[in-house]
Parts: C-alpha cells; sequence; structure tokens
C-alpha cells in the first residue's frame, strides 16, 4: 500500500529490469543468497528476503540505487531503491520504508532517533482508508486527509483508549509540539500537545507547580475546538495517578452571555442547550455520577449567571473552571438557586 501522493508503482519498471545471475554471501544476517537486480546492484540476505517476499515491497520499492550500506550506529544496514530503502538490524529483522512514512520518519532522525528502527511492515488500518508502520519507540499513521504522523508516549496510550484512528479523536494532524507549559509560565515547555481530527488535541505534561490544579503533578488533557453556538473550546485535564482531579475548562462564546438578557431566543431553554455542551466534556474516565452531575451543575450556573461581554458581575471571567472534586448539590430549585448564587457557582460544599 503506498502512502502519499506517489500513487502509481513501479510495475513497468520493474518489467524493465534485467536480472543478473551472480550469487553473493549476504551481510546481514537471513539467508546467504543474492541477486543483481535490474542490472545494477545486488540485494543480499535478510534484505533481499524483505525486497522480494514481502507482500507489495518489490513493487512499492523499484529498483536499487545503491550497494547495501552500514549504518551510521555501526549496528544496522541500509539499501536504498528507486522510492524507499529496507533497513535491518539484528533485533528488528529488514523492513522496507517509503513514501511520507519514510519523510516521517526522517524528520525525527530516522534509526538514530527516537522512534529507533522499523518493527513492521507498512500495514492497513481496520478503516480501510489509512495505514500506519510500527517503529521501535512509536508508530508512523497516514491517511490521505491528515499525512503522516508519529504518535508515542503517553498521549499515543490515551489515544489508544479511545479506539485509535476509529474512535473519538480521528487521525492525528499534527507531531508532538511543545505547549509552553500547561496553564502556566509560557516559559515552561514542560507541556506538549497533538492535534487530532474533529477539532481534537491530547496534551501531557510531567507536573508544574503553577499549572492547573490537576496538573500540579503528571496529567494527561484533551480539548476541541467547539466553535458552536455556545463555546469556543472546551478542555478536560485528567491527573495522571488520581483521575477524581479533573478540572474542565470551557471558553464561551459572545452568544452565551446573552442567553439571560432576554435577547436570545434560546433563552428559556438554556439548560438543554449547554446538556449539547457537556456531551463535548463527558468523556474524561473514571469519574463518578456525582462528579458528572456536580460539574454539569457548575456549567449550568456560570451559563444561568452569565450578563452580556461577561461584565456586571458575570461569575467565571471568559473561561469557566468546572471542577470535578465538588459536591452535587441537592435540595429543591430554590435551594439550590441560593447555594449557585452564595458561592459565584464555586460551591465547596453542599451547604
Amino acid at each position: 500500500m503506498n502512502n502519499g501522493p506517489a500513487g502509481t508503482r513501479l510495475l513497468a519498471a520493474l518489467a524493465a529490469c534485467a536480472a543478473g545471475a551472480s550469487l553473493l554471501v549476504g551481510v546481514q544476517g537471513g539467508p546467504a543468497s543474492a541477486e543483481v537486480v535490474c542490472g545494477t546492484h545486488s540485494v543480499d540476505g535478510a534484505i533481499w528476503t524483505e525486497y522480494t517476499q514481502a507482500p507489495g515491497v518489490r513493487e512499492a520499492l523499484g529498483c536499487p540505487t545503491g550497494d547495501e550500506l552500514g549504518l551510521p550506529d555501526g549496528v544496522g544496514r541500509r539499501q536504498a531503491f528507486e522510492h524507499g530503502s529496507i533497513y535491518w538490524s539484528p533485533d528488528t529483522g529488514a523492513h522496507a520504508v517509503w513514501g511520507l512514512v519514510l519523510q516521517e520518519w526522517g524528520r525525527h532522525g530516522w534509526e538514530g532517533g527516537y522512534m529507533g528502527y522499523p518493527l513492521t511492515d507498512e500495514l492497513r488500518n481496520p478503516d480501510g482508508i489509512g495505514v500506519r508502520q510500527r517503529f521501535q519507540n512509536a508508530t508512523v499513521y497516514w491517511s490521505p486527509g491528515t499525512g503522516a504522523h508519529a504518535v508515542h508516549g503517553n498521549i499515543g496510550w490515551w489515544w489508544g483508549q479511545y479506539g485509535y484512528e476509529r474512535g473519538s479523536y480521528g487521525y492525528p494532524t499534527s507531531d508532538e509540539y511543545d505547549t509552553g507549559g500547561v496553564g502556566g509560565n509560557v516559559d515552561d515547555n514542560r507541556g506538549v500537545r497533538q492535534d487530532f481530527q474533529y477539532g481534537r488535541y491530547l496534551l501531557w505534561s510531567g507536573g508544574q507547580a503553577d499549572a492547573f490544579e490537576a496538573c500540579h503533578t503528571a496529567c494527561i488533557g484533551y480539548g476541541g475546538i467547539t466553535d458552536t453556538k455556545w463555546v469556543k473550546k472546551t478542555e478536560v485535564y485528567v491527573n495522571w495517578t488520581d483521575s477524581r482531579l479533573t478540572p474542565v475548562h470551557v471558553t464561551p462564546t459572545d452568544a452565551a452571555f446573552k442567553t439571560v438578557t432576554g435577547n436570545d431566543d434560546a433563552a428559556s431553554d438554556v439548560n438543554e442547550d449547554w446538556r449539547q455542551v457537556w456531551s463535548n466534556t463527558a468523556m474524561f474516565p473514571g469519574a463518578t455520577p456525582t462528579a458528572k452531575n456536580s460539574t454539569l451543575q457548575q456549567l449550568l450556573c456560570h451559563a444561568q449567571f452569565s450578563y452580556p461581554n461577561g461584565s456586571g458581575g458575570h461569575f467565571g471571567g471568559p473561561t469557566w473552571d468546572l471542577e470535578t472534586w465538588h459536591p452535587e448539590l441537592t435540595g429543591d430549585a430554590e435551594a439550590k438557586l441560593k447555594k449557585m448564587l452564595r458561592s459565584g457557582c464555586n460551591w465547596e460544599t453542599d451547604s
């Protein structure tokens, strides 16, 4: 399966290649057989086996453009072909890499970078659209609409828990990049982020004293640019060791500040509108029904007591901080309303 725009493979070119008859001893592990391919360069040993026996590899790579070479690490071997290369090491065997997956791997330092050697050939994904290739410390995913991007570490683990490319995030649309810190000092680069489809992204921080509560120690975060009538962006931060510490940050639109002024047609149905918003933030794991209900109550409180342009006593400022560890309010509607007003939507107890 070809990834990237190269498209049609080189069957015609391969048909024109003339195979030689000489036998050489392979340098890397594998069968001690070889063949001079396309009348130019010999292909030997495990690289020969990968080239001739792995499905689709010979058609994808085309003719060799050089002989087998040692790599800078002094361990592995490589041979270049017209449209990619085959890499071999004692621990990983021989695997072909080509197209945009090859380019992505190269951007991260080839076998000398954090990704290491390829562990597999290119594999088709279950969705029938994209492909992936596993390396020692990461996996590169490619689809026509997103290009090729590596996924690894804690962000990769979290993404996998939610279904990989077929889950709620879709394919990656960027590599990991520094966020400048998670909710704290902009000069602190301990936070990293990776963007995915559907306007979603994942964040990871090793912990910062001046970050959001959940990220004082290691935390994972996710968010989305919703751009709905009511909300611009939603972010959720989950403490890595205690998922009860899960603040939700909601950035409302200007329209959200008009829902109680009588200037908006939806003012009488604010609860249902915000329940729809809440569906975008209810993915965090380990949250009890009480925590979810409390967080929803906080969201509705902020929405109910909004003022035009965030002025005149609006609770929470331009971003509303909702915290799962607050208790759920009980009692009748009037009692709940008094508690909300008394606490400014930030109650610590149900009293």
